[in-house]
């Protein structure tokens, strides 16, 4: 099917405004490739100290032009989602050896958890993650032994973070390895319905923690479709996934078969590396992807910074424009009751991909794991007599509820939305907010915090129609932290039947709820954008609908804006990251440091 016209033209606009940067990185890349092979640019001290570790097996494949395998991982065992990786390695190593190869783990990334730390001061540091695992990423792969390369990462800012670092080494072949989502807990209902009764007062700790932990409970990624589930979506619909892999379970046969199989594969890509595999359709694929199954907001400024590490200049009109052809096919909790253990029985990744390829709606025109195009992300992994195997995916969805087809969507248009007006650019994912509350208009409540909004809340405060104007909550404030704290609260008072929204400079994710949310507001209040001219009692009205965010006051620019925020930048290391404070970029532009 040719790539549909409105698709087309965003991508020919990408690559336009894109000349330069992109031939800039081309450039570098070419001249990484032509240094040649690592001992044609290496002193035998080097590769000394790089085989120095290895058995004398691997030292003698090492020695005698076997490939090298660099592996980057993102294991702690703290965490669920990145817990399944400790033995990662081991599988890499032996099915490296199989065809005559060595792997090597290069080095390990942080990988912070927004789970641990949502509402908490560490949660200043999450955004700010990212760009040090991807300089993480450089310095693990900068030892420039390698023939080939794979990132193990799921979570938030960890899958973006080694894709801009590893963009560095575009000259290499690199594929990233999923763990999988954790098998499904507590429906997601019955998690928010706890969290409601515990926001009102009707429970308490005990009961809150109970429920919290039946649903998060074992190895793997948190099974509702934030951020972590939505990277390992975008990676499928870019071609760094073997076919299939995002949502296997971790600790399954058909899992570790899918591992080993990533390390034979990266090693026979030999004809083209990462540079070749990035292009402007690459990232019109992965917005087209986040649209067509309601993801996460995050990515708004991810895919915005992972395309100007290749070279690529992407913007949130871009976003703006693919949101408008592309169907929501996808209910996944928070936009619906199903986790992605349910989407993926329903017919997952290999359905969407098929669905939207139908229409043209993801460009065949790019270089992905597989060779040309995505027809072979249409097809699932089976093992057949232990043996990995792929076959065609499901021509039809097996649960209306959870996936449709293209002919019958949710809604004709994506689950992102940018909201323009006097109040800047800001973002809200419509698909989780229910088409009776995507408008709302109704006087400003300024809060500078989290606590602030939760402690006029517990005093009785906002029981009434208002919009929460929540600022000092950008990247260069305090790291842009997001805000799910306010969910609850702000969901049992439109549950009450008021009217009320959230209006930020911060984040919410791929966790937003069911309260229309207008976030990322750029300028950022630090910045002296509009949001710091607002003043309680201006009226307010967002406009998921009509994609506006508007106050109603006809002076605002004339007003001086708020000066500063209560921000305190002391206490769990955030005082170490005051440069990157001071040098990130606007939201708009990926809320990056690097660039």
């Amino acid at each position: 099917m040719p790539t549909h016209s409105a698709v087309q033209s965003v991508i020919d606009r990408i690559e336009e405004r894109s000349r330069e940067t992109r031939a800039d990185y081309l450039d570098k890349i070419e001249a990484m490739r032509r240094r040649g092979k690592r001992d044609g640019h290496l002193s035998c001290g080097n590769l000394a100290h790089a085989y120095a570790a290895a058995s004398a097996g691997d030292k003698l494949r090492l020695r005698t032009a076997g490939k090298s395998l660099g592996i980057v991982t993102s294991y702690n065992d703290m965490l669920s989602a990145h817990a399944p990786y400790e033995d990662v390695p081991k599988l890499l190593r032996d099915a490296a050896r199989k065809v005559g190869a060595v792997a090597q783990v290069a080095g390990g990334t942080p990988a912070m958890c927004d789970g641990v730390t949502q509402g908490q001061d560490g949660m200043e540091l999450s955004l700010f993650s990212r760009d040090v695992i991807a300089m993480a990423t450089a310095i693990a792969l900068t030892h420039d032994t390698f023939d080939a390369a794979l990132c193990l990462g799921v979570c938030d800012k960890i899958v973006p973070g080694l894709f801009i670092g590893a963009a560095s080494f575009g000259h290499l072949p690199i594929l990233f390895v999923p763990a999988g989502p954790m098998t499904s807990g507590l429906p997601n209902k019955e998690k928010a319905r706890i969290r409601g009764l515990y926001a009102e007062g009707k429970i308490g700790r005990a009961e809150l923690l109970e429920g919290e932990m039946a649903s998060y409970h074992s190895q793997g990624t948190c099974t509702f479709y934030g951020t972590a589930n939505s990277n390992q979506m975008m990676m499928e619909v870019m071609g760094f996934h073997l076919p299939g892999a995002a949502f296997v379970n971790p600790n399954t046969p058909l899992r570790e078969a899918l591992t080993r199989a990533a390390a034979t594969h990266v090693l026979g890509m030999e004809d083209f590396g990462m540079a070749e595999m990035t292009s402007a359709a690459t990232f019109t694929n992965a917005i087209v992807g986040l649209h067509a199954t309601g993801g996460s907001t995050n990515h708004t400024l991810h895919i915005i910074a992972m395309a100007r590490a290749a070279g690529y200049l992407v913007t949130w009109e871009d976003f703006s424009d693919l949101s408008d052809v592309t169907p929501l096919l996808a209910r996944v909790y928070p936009n619906g009751a199903a986790d992605v253990n349910h989407f993926h029985a329903a017919g997952g990744m290999a359905f969407v991909i098929s669905e939207l390829r139908k229409e043209g709606l993801l460009s065949d025109d790019c270089m992905t794991a597989m060779g040309k195009g995505l027809a072979e992300y249409g097809k699932e992994p089976f093992l057949k007599d232990g043996e990995l195997v792929w076959r065609d995916g499901p021509d039809r969805s097996l649960n209306g509820d959870i996936l449709r087809p293209i002919t019958n969507p949710f809604q004709h248009q994506g689950g992102l939305k940018l909201l323009t007006g006097n109040l800047g650019k800001s973002v809200i994912k419509s698909s989780a907010v229910a088409p009776e509350h995507r408008i709302v208009e109704a006087p400003a409540i300024v809060f500078h915090d989290q606590d602030e909004f939760l402690a006029r809340f517990k005093a009785g405060d906002l029981d009434r129609d208002f919009v929460a104007v929540v600022r000092f909550q950008g990247p260069a404030a305090n790291g842009m932290p997001e805000l799910h704290k306010l969910s609850p609260q702000l969901g049992l008072l439109q549950d009450r039947g008021h009217k009320v929204a959230l209006v930020t400079d911060g984040r919410m994710s791929g966790a937003s709820g069911k309260t229309p949310a207008a976030i990322h507001v750029t300028p950022e209040a630090l910045h002296e954008g509009p949001i710091a001219r607002i003043q309680d009692g201006d009226i307010i009205r967002l406009d998921a609908e009509a994609g506006t965010l508007e106050a109603k006051v006809d002076d605002l620019m004339s007003r001086p804006p708020v000066a500063g925020g209560t921000n305190s930048h002391d206490g769990v290391g955030r005082e170490l990251f005051g440069g990157m404070r001071a040098a990130v970029s606007r939201a708009d532009e990926g809320a990056c440091t690097l660039f």
